[in-house]
């Protein structure tokens, strides 16, 4: 099992800057992939961001530019560093442990992102 924790979530004013944190734990395993994703109330969960144990990152096309994604390998901690944030980008944010050798994922309980206008 791995278990997330992530931080860092908040209300923060459009324009603004907010930085999350995941933390796994347990049994982690590498060759890996960790993730951040956002879910609105009656939408679909969206990427946001992954990136390898590697150091190979993607991100969805409407993050680019605002989104940096990195990790910490000996933490096993990823970071979501979120700038010029807008009202839209309002969701609760979900980090994801993908196990490449247990060809499982893992998922946080999610941690709230308030833009306000």
């Amino acid at each position: 099992q791995v278990q997330l924790v992530e931080s860092g979530g908040g209300l923060v004013q459009a324009g603004g800057s907010l930085r999350l944190s995941c933390a796994a734990s347990g049994s982690i395993t590498s060759p890996n992939r960790m993730g951040w994703y956002r879910q609105v109330p009656g939408n679909q969960r969206e990427l946001v961001a992954d990136i390898t144990s590697g150091g190979i990152a993607n991100y969805a096309d409407s993050m680019k530019g605002r989104f940096t994604i990195s990790r910490d390998n000996a933490k096993n901690t990823v970071y979501l560093q979120m700038n010029s944030l807008k009202p839209e980008d309002t969701a609760v944010y979900v980090c994801n442990f993908d196990d490449f050798l247990r060809r499982f994922i893992f998922w946080g309980q999610g941690t709230q992102v308030t833009v306000s206008s």
